[in-house]
């Protein structure tokens, strides 16, 4: 595996730092990663390590406001405006010039957690250019109430304070609340996998786990909202994109609370015909990080490499 990371920078100038690695030998599939909040793509480099011994070229952005991509005064942020979107065409802008480097090869789109929210907007945009997309650690949205409190606290956060203000009542109410159901709790990041290991990684890593900002939890909170609201971006998803939906049966952002049985049922409503989900008993929200995670691997790249074009 060949690392070669570079600098994209966004039409607004932002420049996004971007993890890739290469196969040693020439690829046959782009893989495109949107990494979840409060972590980096570096984090990524074991999934990378398998998806190139299987001749994917694997492109990770850090997200604006993570990893490389932070500029100062900015962990956890997007932008003042539009913060969600300018994500979304930051992953389209890379995997153009991704495709312009491989010109032909099939693009594939994997996200976890806030990077599966990232995916599916991205998928109902852009999905028409995709041969499939995977989700992990899927985010259930809250009640219609609780999403209405939580956007309006940070919209008031952002007003009083500015956008790029740390929000840590919204990270205590999000983070904070999935460690509930693993006390007594050996670390505050117990919900993420049952490898203590793992945990320690990111414990120890000063770019994970950070408090996000309240022009980050405004602009999430607004694309769950809209992707989820009737008649909203979800349904326009294209029907014919190959979409697997994983999640462990303990993860308590989404798995644990049916929410990915649920989202099938979505996509199929609104009428994609290849949607299937896969559970993994005891497992937490990081399947890709979790003590069954060759198995998980070995899953997403079955998966992805048995929907590429003939």
């Amino acid at each position: 595996m060949k690392s070669l990371d570079f600098t994209h920078r966004a039409r607004d100038g932002v420049p996004i730092y971007v993890h890739r690695w290469l196969p040693d030998k020439e690829p046959r599939a782009i893989l495109l990663v949107a990494h979840g909040m409060a972590e980096h793509g570096a984090r990524y480099a074991r999934l990378a390590q398998a998806a190139t011994d299987a001749l994917w070229a694997v492109y990770v952005p850090d997200h604006r406001g993570h990893g490389k991509t932070v500029a100062e005064g900015a962990l956890g942020w997007f932008a003042d405006r539009n913060g969600f979107r300018r994500v979304v065409d930051d992953l389209h802008e890379i995997a153009l010039a991704a495709a312009a480097e491989y010109a032909g090869l099939p693009l594939t789109l994997f996200g976890h957690s806030m990077g599966s929210v990232l995916a599916e907007t991205y998928a109902a945009l852009y999905g028409g250019e995709l041969a499939s997309c995977a989700l992990s650690g899927v985010v259930a949205p809250a009640s219609p109430a609780a999403s209405l409190a939580g956007r309006l606290m940070a919209a008031l956060g952002c007003l009083l304070k500015g956008s790029k203000s740390r929000a840590p009542i919204l990270s205590a109410l999000s983070f904070g609340a999935n460690n509930k159901g693993f006390a007594p709790a050996r670390t505050p990041f117990d919900w993420l996998s049952r490898d203590d290991a793992e945990v320690d990684k990111y414990v120890a890593d000063p770019l994970c786990g950070f408090v996000c900002s309240d022009g980050l939890f405004r602009d999430l909170l607004g694309a769950l909202a809209e992707l989820y609201r009737p008649k909203g971006l979800l349904g326009r998803t294209p029907p014919t994109l190959p979409l697997f939906i994983m999640a462990g049966s303990e993860d308590p952002v989404g798995g644990a609370k049916g929410f990915a049985g649920a989202l099938e049922d979505r996509l199929r409503i609104a009428g994609l015909r290849q949607v299937e989900t896969k559970l993994y008993p005891g497992a937490r929200h990081e399947i890709l990080n979790e003590t069954n995670r060759e198995a998980v691997t070995k899953d997403l790249l079955d998966w992805l490499g048995a929907h590429l074009p003939r």
